[in-house]
């Protein structure tokens, strides 16, 4: 997908699909494409409305996180409420999919507690075992986990979550309270699609993933790298209370800016997502492709029970083969 390169007529013609995203996802095109491109995505908005969310994804530190008050500002636009909105952006954060592998693409977004929205998108591997796929659910939980959202209050899709998504999001509300929004069908609680939970308090943990806590790492010596010293916050960040093996990753691109990842675990392990996938999403959120990754650090404690080195390197290989790891190893202070 980094490669696609596009004439404003042939953007515009690809733009009368049902899913633009299949075409060519809505980062790459130019600023005056992106502008009919939204009005294809959402023709029920108002042109006040649709300028807003464009100048909002073309500032530089744009990372799929639409601000309370704009949140706010948009719903009274549109004369309509948050819970509604965040269904009628669905087709907005599904343009941001990266699905090579099954064509099939899909958005989500989450309300955290501060009123912020938060985008995701499902990222497939190419070559790569299913195992490395991100669920859209997955991407919008974790971007609002490292954007240092206390709780999640509610998350919107286009279907019913799957059963793995449904497990992950029981980690980000043990209490099964985080309300589910599907186009056309009553809200519901996590609770009532996920029965008889197996949760957190399972394994003994009295909380899941939200509110953030941090674990006190170190290096040998301080950080004088931005990349290390982001990569060193992102594992401090990391939820990995079944493991205890916390990790974190940094990105940079090569416009020089970082995008973090911490590694989110989850009460049945497979659906946990490493702290490559996780900045990975920051990444794609923020609309950047693989080409734009320049470095990648992975920070994490030394003798650990579990390593996340293999499966970063693995993932790299395949989206960016000529960037090579740098492995720095942290320990508890």
């Amino acid at each position: 997908m980094s490669g696609h390169s596009m004439t404003r007529r042939a953007a515009l013609s690809l733009l009368g699909s049902a899913a633009i995203a299949a075409a060519i996802p809505f980062p790459l095109l130019a600023d005056d494409t992106r502008s009919a491109a939204l009005r294809q995505m959402l023709p029920k908005f108002t042109d006040k409305s649709r300028s807003l969310l464009l100048n909002l994804m073309q500032d530089p530190g744009y990372s799929g996180q639409i601000p309370a008050a704009k949140a706010a500002a948009l719903a009274q636009n549109e004369s309509t409420t948050i819970e509604q909105l965040m269904i009628n952006l669905i087709p907005l954060a599904r343009s941001y999919s990266h699905a090579p592998i099954s064509n099939f693409f899909v958005g989500s977004l989450v309300r955290g507690a501060s009123g912020c929205l938060y985008t995701g998108a499902n990222i497939e591997i190419p070559g790569q075992c299913l195992g490395f796929a991100v669920h859209a659910e997955q991407s919008a939980v974790s971007n609002a986990y490292m954007h240092g959202e206390n709780a999640v209050t509610t998350l919107a899709v286009g279907g019913a979550p799957c059963g793995h998504c449904r497990q992950f999001i029981n980690e980000a509300s043990p209490d099964g309270e985080i309300e589910i929004l599907t186009p056309n069908k009553p809200p519901m609680k996590l609770s009532a699609i996920l029965p008889s939970a197996f949760g957190p308090a399972a394994l003994g943990r009295k909380h899941g993933a939200f509110p953030i806590r941090q674990t006190n790492l170190t290096l040998a010596s301080p950080a004088s790298d931005p990349i290390v010293a982001a990569a060193l916050e992102a594992a401090r960040k990391a939820y990995a209370p079944y493991s205890t093996s916390p990790s974190g990753v940094a990105i940079k691109s090569t416009d020089n800016r970082l995008y973090r990842g911490s590694y989110i675990e989850n009460v049945a392990f497979n659906p946990s997502l490493s702290p490559l996938q996780v900045a990975l999403a920051q990444m794609i959120a923020a609309g950047k492709q693989y080409s734009a990754m320049a470095e990648v650090t992975l920070v994490e404690v030394q003798g650990a029970k579990i390593t996340q080195k293999a499966v970063t390197e693995t993932v790299l290989g395949a989206i960016a083969p000529g960037v090579k790891l740098q492995h720095v190893f942290a320990q508890p202070a």
